[in-house]
């Protein structure tokens, strides 16, 4: 099969012809039909995530934001069929720790996952084990890039908002970073009746999430946007989400908050922090405030979040800015090192 794939770290992908994957008596066999090009992806492209135990194996095939058909079925899979239109959950469990029982596969104890631990969207074809826990069919109205597009970011961000810090109608939430997972947070909190308020350092994505729902944009270039928020929203905002994962959007988001506030921590660190980011933990004390994690989305909270894709109420497909074939997605993964990859991009073409 045709794939890009990380053949050294940091380095240009290629494009190359890979061995089709086999397939197992509990998995199935998906010809991929589109795929988003995360910022995670770049993370792990960049060698970024060691210090939380995630490694490649190079080569290897990324892309863990896909949807597409099913081509073979295993044997002891009972749930799914050749022909079926699927999405596929990146975090899988296993089904059998403490975890998965309880309705956190997220968490799995033994977790797999796609375009981590095995093979993924980047080549025309990806083997999912698990295949009746881990593989969700598609409404017929919710099309492959609109699937695509519903991955690791609009995902994360949808957990995050609505079981982590439950955004309520009417509260404020300042979204810090308006990359992929910032638009997603500012999407799914506008549709859960929330005052979005974006911030970023580029106009581009600030655009954007105005047409995404934002009721008002900062550019922290411009303006001091811990005291705009503050005197904005009469104290701080309920909710504040770090959509990036640097030091400056986290500590900007928690300084943001009223008393009583929560932080969603949507973006992960790179290797400028390595996974640590000093907190003002005298302020959270204080102030009572609250700090939240967003891992994935427990793949049991998958079909609430289809039924408000059916029912239009969310429309992941709109924070798509651009569809690329396999030879330009790498450039995709590469304009990411400067920011300048605005909105969700999707692989489309093989």
């Amino acid at each position: 099969m045709k794939a890009l794939v990380v053949t050294e770290l940091k380095k240009d992908l290629e494009v190359m012809n890979m061995p089709d994957p086999s397939l197992t008596p509990d998995g199935v066999v998906i010809q991929v039909k589109a795929n988003g090009i995360c910022r995670s992806d770049w993370h792990l492209w960049q060698g970024d995530f060691s210090w939380v135990g995630l490694d490649l194996e190079l080569p290897h095939i990324l892309g863990h934001e896909f949807s597409g058909v099913v081509e073979e079925v295993g044997g002891n899979v009972t749930n799914i069929k050749k022909g079926d239109r699927v999405v596929v959950p990146h975090a899988h469990g296993d089904g059998t720790c403490e975890y998965c029982i309880t309705g956190h596969a997220n968490l799995c104890e033994s977790p797999a996952i796609v375009g981590v631990t095995y093979h993924g969207g980047f080549g025309e074809y990806v083997h999912v084990p698990n295949a009746d826990q881990n593989v969700m069919r598609l409404p017929d109205n919710v099309g492959y890039e609109a699937a695509a597009g519903l991955g690791c970011r609009f995902m994360t961000a949808f957990h995050g908002i609505v079981d982590q810090v439950s955004v309520k109608p009417g509260e404020w939430v300042a979204v810090h970073g308006c990359g992929g997972v910032g638009l997603s947070s500012i999407h799914v909190a506008t549709a859960m009746g929330a005052n979005v308020i974006a911030v970023d350092i580029n106009d581009e994505p600030l655009a954007l999430a105005k047409e995404h729902g934002a009721k008002v944009t900062i550019n922290g270039k411009e303006k001091d946007a811990v005291n705009e928020i503050k005197e904005l929203t009469k104290g701080g905002a309920h909710v504040a989400i770090d959509a990036l994962g640097i030091t400056a959007t986290c500590q900007n988001a928690i300084y943001s908050l009223r008393k009583r506030g929560r932080l969603l921590q949507l973006g992960m660190t790179s290797n400028a922090e390595k996974g640590m980011i000093p907190l003002p933990i005298d302020l959270i004390v204080t102030t009572e405030l609250s700090v939240n994690g967003s891992a994935n989305m427990p793949i049991s909270r998958f079909p609430d979040m289809m039924r408000m894709v059916e029912g239009n109420f969310l429309q992941p497909e709109k924070l798509i800015t651009r569809t690329v074939g396999l030879e330009e997605a790498g450039k995709v993964l590469e304009s990411m090192s400067t920011f300048q990859s605005p909105g969700v991009s999707v692989l489309n073409r093989w």
